[in-house]
């Protein structure tokens, strides 16, 4: 009697879900097993956030735009794909913050917001005497007494201090986490500065010696594609199996059966079994799907913020004010809607044609998100207004794209990484075979979120393996 392949379905397109589905089909080939893989997504296409547009020479990303180039994930996935001669790194220029309406270059060495080098920490005009001083208390301070999880604020002003945090350190990370980050947490948004503060007491002493400080001015620390974000996306979803991806199949419910295998409802009534379920969707979307499971109900209730990017194009010539510089940051005590900016012909010069200057704006922020519900227009008039306190252009841009993300920006609050380990557990006891990822749970960048699809790959196979 021929055996029956066994099935696994992966919930939701974007990079987790994608990534998982290409590295599972690629391990079924490499050692010929007996498994169909099925990936289903809700809207009409793949990459989730990630998304770029071609228009007119230019290369716009509308979601993410890069990858730390120290996490490897992005670098084997491009290899994988045979990609790598398309990867290219950012060029590094001036980094700015706007602290009480001042334009301020950031200083040299600085690691998110800690400083490591003390020259330019002395000479900037960012911070008063007073708050350079309370920061140079961290050579000083004791370690952390607490074991249990603690705010990013609370980790951050008692190591450097109110100034140094509300100047730099709190802008700075609402560009990664679009947050409160009195709120957000340290155990699960940077564990390593804490294990750092515990083995060498001094947070700014601890990056220096890890070696995490300094580096090429030259080379920049961060990687995209030639062809923007979306051709990794393209690349992968033309590697997968044909008939193997199904779009715009919104699932509304999977339920286990008796057998231990699943079945995935569709809104359109459709069903599809499966002998497991990888399911990468963002976590209101989840708890939906097993709404009779009380471990999941606290998914509910787990916050995420509205962000927008603003891609405006202009010719060179237009801008008559310019700042030399890549990038800049918001504080929160300046009159400004936006919360970071940057100048991407600069950063990445092969996304404008010659000639040609590309602007990206970030707006919403947790505690100000309506922002991002004003049309395009009034969003536009709002980035004119605040670009022309720093830098001055003549006319109007030669376009605008506005890109909505709503609830799009979990939030890793204090206790997040016991709530989650707490979830993965009481799935595996209850739910067999079904397995979750994504940027809800265990990070949030396209790296961390590649990384947990090669683990999901692991797990899925072991499991089948154990039961069959």
């Amino acid at each position: 009697m021929e055996q029956q392949n066994k099935k696994i379905v992966v919930v939701g397109g974007g990079i987790t879900g994608l990534t998982t589905a290409y590295y599972l089909q690629q391990k079924i080939k490499e050692e010929h097993l007996s498994i169909e893989v099925k990936l289903v997504e809700a809207t009409h296409r793949l990459g989730g956030k990630v998304q770029t547009l071609n228009k007119d020479g230019y290369i716009i990303e509308k979601g993410p735009d890069s990858c730390l180039s120290s996490k490897t994930e992005i670098s084997r996935l491009a290899e994988k794909l045979g990609m790598e001669d398309k990867l290219v790194r950012n060029r590094k220029g001036t980094s700015y913050c706007i602290a009480g309406g001042e334009l301020y270059p950031i200083p040299g060495g600085s690691i998110v917001g800690i400083p490591t080098q003390i020259a330019p920490f002395i000479t900037t005009s960012l911070f008063s005497l007073s708050g350079k001083m309370r920061a140079a208390a961290d050579f000083i301070l004791p370690r952390s007494q607490e074991r249990e999880d603690q705010s990013l604020g609370k980790f951050f002003r008692r190591r450097m201090g109110d100034e140094v945090v509300d100047h730099l350190i709190e802008p700075l990370l609402t560009g990664i986490f679009a947050g409160d980050i009195d709120q957000l947490s340290l155990m699960s948004t940077f564990p390593q500065l804490y294990e750092l503060e515990q083995k060498h007491r001094s947070l700014i002493a601890g990056i220096k010696k890890s070696g995490q400080a300094g580096g090429s001015n030259e080379e920049g620390n961060f990687l995209t594609f030639t062809g923007g974000l979306q051709s990794l996306i393209d690349a992968m979803e033309a590697s997968l199996e044909p008939n193997t991806v199904y779009k715009s199949m919104k699932v509304t419910n999977i339920e286990k059966e008796i057998s231990d295998d699943y079945t995935i409802t569709f809104t359109n009534g459709d069903q599809m079994e499966a002998d497991s379920v990888i399911v990468t969707t963002p976590h209101h979307v989840l708890q939906s799907m097993f709404p009779s499971y009380p471990f999941l109900h606290f998914l509910k209730e787990m916050p995420a913020t509205s962000v927008a990017t603003v891609a405006m194009g202009f010719s060179q010539e237009a801008i008559k004010k310019d700042i030399a510089g890549t990038e800049f940051l918001v504080s929160r005590n300046s009159d400004y809607s936006l919360t970071a900016g940057t100048w991407t012909h600069k950063k990445w010069p092969h996304t404008a044609p010659e000639g040609k200057a590309l602007l990206r704006c970030y707006l919403g922020k947790s505690g100000d998100e309506t922002i991002v519900d004003l049309s395009d227009d009034h969003i536009e008039q709002i980035v004119l207004d605040d670009l022309s306190k720093i830098m001055e252009i003549d006319g109007p841009p030669d376009f605008t794209i506005v890109s909505r993300y709503k609830n799009s920006m979990p939030q890793y609050t204090v206790g997040h990484r016991e709530r989650i380990q707490s979830m993965y557990d009481q799935a595996e006891a209850t739910l067999p075979g079904v397995f979750i990822a994504g940027s809800s749970y265990d990070g949030l960048s396209i790296p961390d979120c590649i990384g947990q699809g090669e683990k999901t790959v692991s797990k899925v196979l072991d499991y089948l393996n154990e039961i069959f």
